[in-house]
């Protein structure tokens, strides 16, 4: 498996596996080893080159995680670090390490730090990008170690990004992908600040495909993505990269107001035929309904506002405080790493 460099001779691909850390303190020693002797696998099977690297993305954590990563980085060559200025998310954090990583290799694979994700897949990943493809899908096969209400929450996200978004996205994928530099180039020029990922790299194009693997249990330590953030980030999701939610909300309130409308010749007729009687119950009801129907359309078009707003102000997405290696201007192609 060859590249071409910029000298039109071939090599082996330069790997960065980029891997978001947020108050990871307690589960980084465990994994941190694990991807390292899978990194040292890839190179010594001659799948990857040496020089590829583990890049940790420190997202603001407020507890020892980004100390480990700076330990780590002096120790051993292939770790390196960067740090974000505050706590920007899990997207924005698994951004900023693409965009770092990009101009120093030829391929990146995204993976959680928990350890949940098979890291074994990667030779399977590697394997796809060989044979042509830009981007590789890393897909759960299946949800054994998770419970009914992470199953249930799982599958009505990914319908719902489906059928009510209309969003394009990968069923059963999270962030766990492989995704080559020719890609990250192009998907640089998308500046969204409001991210969804696993919907804006379909958008890209290119040829790609899914690597299936078993979703394991967390390591150690405790889920940062409770059933509320995952529900929040469906939500970004559908109002990021579609306005489908208003087009339901015209054709609801054309529906609503046909209906309304067939009332008022309802009403006057029996008003003329004398037939009509007050009804206190069905007004209340009426009253209530379109009250709640009114306050639930102009929530979502507020969403659609107020995104529109954070856009327009056009703000930095993440910024870096701190490397672990200082950036190489004399050297583009690579960093330079502390030994």
């Amino acid at each position: 498996m060859v590249v071409n460099n910029s000298n039109g001779a071939c090599s082996k691909p330069k790997l960065y596996i980029v891997i978001p850390c947020y108050n990871e303190e307690q589960v980084l020693p465990i994994t941190s080893d694990l991807f390292l002797k899978k990194l040292n696998e890839l190179i010594s099977q001659g799948k990857i080159s040496d020089e590829s690297r583990i890049l940790f993305v420190n997202d603001g954590s407020s507890d020892g995680t980004w100390k480990l990563i700076k330990e780590y980085s002096e120790a051993n060559v292939h770790f390196i670090g960067i740090s974000l200025s505050r706590n920007r998310g899990h997207q924005n954090a698994l951004l900023a390490g693409l965009l770092e990583a990009m101009e120093f290799c030829d391929i990146t694979i995204s993976i959680d730090c928990d350890g949940q994700d098979d890291i074994n897949a990667m030779d399977e990943m590697i394997e796809k990008y060989s044979q042509g493809y830009e981007v590789v899908y890393g897909v759960r096969s299946k949800r054994a170690d998770d419970s009914f209400l992470k199953k249930f929450s799982a599958e009505s996200y990914y319908k719902m990004l489906d059928t009510v978004g209309g969003v394009e996205v990968i069923y059963n994928h999270a962030d766990y992908r492989l995704i080559s530099k020719k890609v990250l180039r192009e998907f640089a020029n998308f500046h969204e600040v409001n991210l969804f990922l696993r919907g804006l790299i379909p958008l890209v194009g290119f040829p790609s495909t899914v690597v299936y693997y078993e979703r394991h249990g967390r390591m150690a330590g405790k889920s940062h993505y409770p059933l509320s953030k995952m529900l929040a980030l469906a939500f970004d999701g559908i109002t990021s990269l579609t306005i489908k939610p208003i087009r339901i909300i015209i054709g609801f309130g054309s529906l609503v107001t046909f209906i309304s409308f067939l009332g008022i010749v309802w009403a006057v007729i029996g008003f003329f035929n004398g037939s009509t009687v007050a009804g206190w119950a069905s007004l209340i009801c009426l009253i209530c309904f379109f009250g709640g129907a009114n306050m639930l359309a102009l929530g979502i078009i507020g969403e659609y506002v107020g995104k529109s707003y954070i856009e327009v102000k056009a703000r930095p997405r993440y910024i870096i405080s701190e490397r672990t290696y200082t950036e190489a201007v004399s050297e583009p192609d690579r960093p330079s790493v502390r030994r």
